[in-house]
């Protein structure tokens, strides 16, 4: 793990401290923390009844309550130290919790695998997970493999989600 860290902690290291790189993870980093952007889409969808809001509640609510559960006790069970600090963006605060998973990556693709399901911007929910996840990096909150590990037990929980609250049956 250590060895997949540290080849991608290295190819990211160019790009911290430009404004740029730095400015777009923090943005991403800001609407995945505690799920806000998951939220917002919400809040976009629930005026129009239908599947796609009952899509939209069912992540919101099994993000909210499932995700924080599951991450909650990996991190206690792993306790996981976080990778040093290179500059804090002010914008950001510094997590305290354990490193291992990254809970903004498994919230990401657990609500964007929820979302996606029949749904014409699934590419652009998976494109906001997707940089939600590179932001954690870029803003050197977590390892690498914390954020792989979010990103495939968000997966994971988000199929269980789907299977577990299907939001075809009463479309």
């Amino acid at each position: 793990m250590a060895d997949i860290d540290a080849w991608v902690d290295a190819r990211f290291e160019p790009w911290r401290g430009r404004p740029l790189p730095d400015g777009l993870a923090a943005a991403a980093s800001f609407l995945g923390d505690h799920g806000l952007v998951w939220f917002l889409i919400l809040v976009a969808r629930i005026r129009r009844p239908g599947r796609r809001r009952r899509s939209a509640l069912r992540a919101v609510v099994f993000t909210g309550a499932v995700v924080p559960a599951v991450n909650a006790s990996l991190k206690m069970a792993i306790a996981r130290s976080r990778p040093p600090a290179a500059t804090d963006l002010p914008a950001l605060r510094r997590p305290t919790s354990a490193s291992f998973p990254s809970g903004h990556t498994l919230a990401a693709w657990c609500a964007a695998t929820l979302l996606a399901e029949d749904d014409p911007w699934a590419a652009a929910y998976y494109a906001m997970a997707a940089a939600i996840s590179m932001s954690r990096l870029q803003v050197r909150h977590h390892h690498a493999t914390d954020v792989i590990a979010g990103s495939v037990l968000g997966v994971v929980l988000g199929r269980l989600g789907r299977l577990v609250w299907p939001s075809k049956a009463d479309a």
